[in-house]
């Protein structure tokens, strides 16, 4: 990350704010400050630091909650006074639990990308908590194997339901592939933001045209 200490404009108070963005889907997802020691640390770790200004000390993100956040890069401003911090968030942003601390009324996502991003985070979630009763718990329990198998039954039933009826089963089928390939990603540990690197990649190449 192509960040330099001494080309930001810190305020009187040493503190520089940080707009900490989702890297996939741009949300944001909370409003923190920095000084110089907790962006220094956030560059060295790719974990984002902070500078709690009611308890005066620095803060590591999820350190206690496990709801850390992987830096991917940080873009200062024009006047470099002001920080876009990009994660991989493993987890909710905010105390409260919500994803994001600017969480609007309303709870539905609006966009596909939206959706993915949130069942990607929920699978992250089930993978790392292991609750019992859950069927995400039960494939990461199983194993990789099982999880192939899983894609390998899904892809088929997707396939039958095309040939069959391009409508709602077909949908269904989609629906639960999609699922079992986001479970499929995290036991792999590729994010779908590789995904979306790659995809952009192959544009004008042939590949997706």
């Amino acid at each position: 990350m192509n960040v330099r200490l001494d080309e930001l404009k810190f305020d009187d108070n040493g503190l520089i704010p940080a707009i900490v963005q989702d890297a996939a889907t741009r949300e944001v997802l909370t409003l923190a400050y920095m000084n110089a020691e907790s962006l220094a640390r956030t560059l060295h770790t790719n974990q984002t630091w902070f500078w709690s200004r009611s308890r005066a000390e620095l803060w590591h993100k999820g350190e206690t909650s496990g709801n850390t956040q992987r830096v991917v890069e940080v873009l200062p401003d024009c006047d470099r006074d002001a920080l876009i911090v990009l994660v991989e968030p493993a987890g909710p942003a905010c105390h409260t639990g919500a994803r994001s601390c600017f969480e609007s009324g309303s709870q539905e996502p609006s966009r596909v990308g939206d959706v993915l991003e949130q069942l990607y985070q929920l699978v992250q979630d089930r993978e790392r908590l292991r609750p019992e009763k859950s069927y995400t718990t039960y494939l990461f329990n199983e194993g990789l194997d099982k999880i192939l198998k899983k894609v390998g039954e899904e892809s088929t039933e997707t396939i039958v339901a095309a040939k069959n009826d391009p409508t709602g089963p077909l949908i269904a089928e989609v629906s639960d592939l999609l699922y079992h390939l986001i479970v499929l990603l995290v036991a792999r540990g590729v994010t779908l933001e590789q995904i979306r690197v790659e995809l952009a990649k192959r544009r004008g190449t042939g590949v997706t045209d």
